[in-house]
């Protein structure tokens, strides 16, 4: 048997449409819901998240914080005794409703409330859905519902836009049963969101503050742009490209500036320092950190790689001035390298690299970068924070070459002492799911407040490490 969502498709001729008297946004948006297939004859928003999954997005989503003032603003002036409020994800999934429990009654019947999906495709035209869909505040009165189980509802919504990203993150919406909805709430639903953005844009600048304090300094030589991870120039030789996006960057991979000139994204912990370079040139980004397959992007094209070759690659990412081959060989091997491997080595990876791979001395004739050199200039730099957000685990774990060896050493202790002395509880959680450290352990236990999920876990895991359990 069928359910009410996977019904056979309506033919045409049984198709509703709008009369000549509808609103063009309210025809347009009839005209997406049935292209999609919804069926007029629906009796509820399909559900999408039981309760639990409702309670981990919630958790995690940007308007949880703001929530609270929502609320006040909503439900403090909008007419309590027959009003529901509910806010959604970008994906219109119902995360907050809220109302009194006769109208909450009515709104479980139709599945307005936590967890279902009020999007167009899913449920035809309604307020969410349609704002979602046209990007701006709607209202829509009881007869344009599409879904005839609506339109005893009519409802007024805004989206809520992200100043970072400048992506919708979710919408607010008042839905009630009177039929028509009074102009003052509708200006409220509006204002509500307004002032939800402004929040999120003060907590914005506060973090581009933050960021500028730390990493400006990096601003020098062919570094021109400083950009958040979302793309947006936080500072910027001109200063006239401040405030404008460039792509989000990837590091080691090139993008365009404003004026057109190639540039390489070099991370640093919160932020991106782009870096011109000349049109031609190529760029290498390795990824050696932790134990999944060693991997490099030669031009934005993923490379695997042998332990063998990551390890050479490691060596002449440390010395950009080149190795003669016995150097190499040495470096690798110690005293009992044979530099006919390297030279082997040397000729595979020409293979898979090109002619960014040259000799007399080795080297690497490109722009390159690499994950563990990115940790290491953070910690150059005192950004711990940002170190240990990069730190993916040791090096080339599974190396025994002597230089590599060295390298991995000195980076993990290094990061560690660091992180002790100065790392903040985040910090330290972010470097404990890299391995279980009775010590990091330890202080997480100590430091954490007895509600936090994440002390329970240290617990378990320190317990695990000591072999009590």
């Amino acid at each position: 048997m069928r359910t009410s969502h996977e019904r056979e498709p309506i033919a045409d001729r049984d198709r509703p449409s709008p009369d000549a008297g509808t609103r063009l946004l309210v025809a347009d948006s009839w005209r997406r819901s049935l292209a999609a297939g919804v069926d007029p004859d629906l009796r509820s928003a399909p559900l999408v998240f039981d309760a639990d999954t409702v309670a981990g997005v919630r958790q995690s989503h940007p308007l949880n914080r703001h929530l609270p003032m929502l609320r006040e603003t909503l439900r403090g002036m909008a007419d309590v005794s027959c009003h529901l409020m509910a806010v959604t994800d970008a994906e219109g999934h119902v995360l907050w409703s809220e109302g009194p429990r006769a109208v909450r009654r009515r709104a479980e019947d139709i599945g307005l409330v936590e967890g279902f999906r009020w999007t167009e495709d899913s449920i035809g035209t309604n307020g969410i859905g349609t704002a979602l869909s046209v990007g701006g505040p709607v209202y829509i009165e009881s007869t344009e519902h599409l879904v005839n189980a609506l339109r005893p509802w009519s409802c007024v919504a805004a989206p809520i836009t992200d100043p970072d990203t400048g992506q919708v993150i979710g919408c607010v919406d008042i839905s009630g049963t009177q039929g028509t909805m009074h102009p003052a709430v509708i200006a409220l639903v509006q204002a509500a969101a307004r002032l939800t953005e402004a929040q999120l844009t003060l907590e914005m600048n506060l973090r581009d503050a933050r960021l500028r304090d730390r990493y400006l300094r990096h601003l020098h030589g062919d570094a021109r742009v400083l950009v958040t991870a979302t793309g947006r120039v936080l500072a910027a030789d001109p200063d006239g490209w401040c405030g404008s996006r460039v792509a989000v960057p990837e590091a080691g991979h090139r993008l365009s500036l404003p004026d057109g000139r190639a540039a390489v994204a070099e991370v640093l912990g919160q932020a991106f320092v782009l870096r011109t370079v000349e049109e031609d040139r190529r760029s290498l980004l390795l990824r050696f950190l932790g134990d999944e397959q060693p991997c490099a992007f030669l031009d934005r094209r993923r490379i695997s790689l042998s332990l063998r070759r990551a390890e050479l690659l490691a060596l002449l990412a440390l010395h950009p001035r080149g190795l003669t081959c016995e150097q190499s060989s040495f470096h690798l091997y110690g005293d009992e390298g044979n530099p006919v491997t390297v030279r082997s080595e040397i000729h595979r990876l020409r293979t898979q690299l090109g002619d960014v791979v040259r000799g007399k001395p080795y080297r690497l004739d490109c722009d390159v970068d690499a994950d563990f050199l990115a940790v290491r200039r953070l910690l150059g730099a005192g950004d711990v924070a940002g170190a240990v957000r990069l730190y993916r685990g040791p090096l080339l774990p599974r190396s025994e070459s002597a230089a590599i060896r060295g390298e991995r050493t000195d980076l993990d202790t290094t990061l560690r002492r660091q992180l002790l002395h100065h790392g903040d509880v985040d910090d330290l959680w972010a470097y404990a799911q890299t391995g279980d450290d009775l010590e990091i352990l330890g202080r997480l236990t100590a430091t954490l407040p007895p509600g936090d999920p994440r002390r329970v876990a240290a617990q378990l895991r320190e317990h695990r490490a000591m072999g009590d359990g």
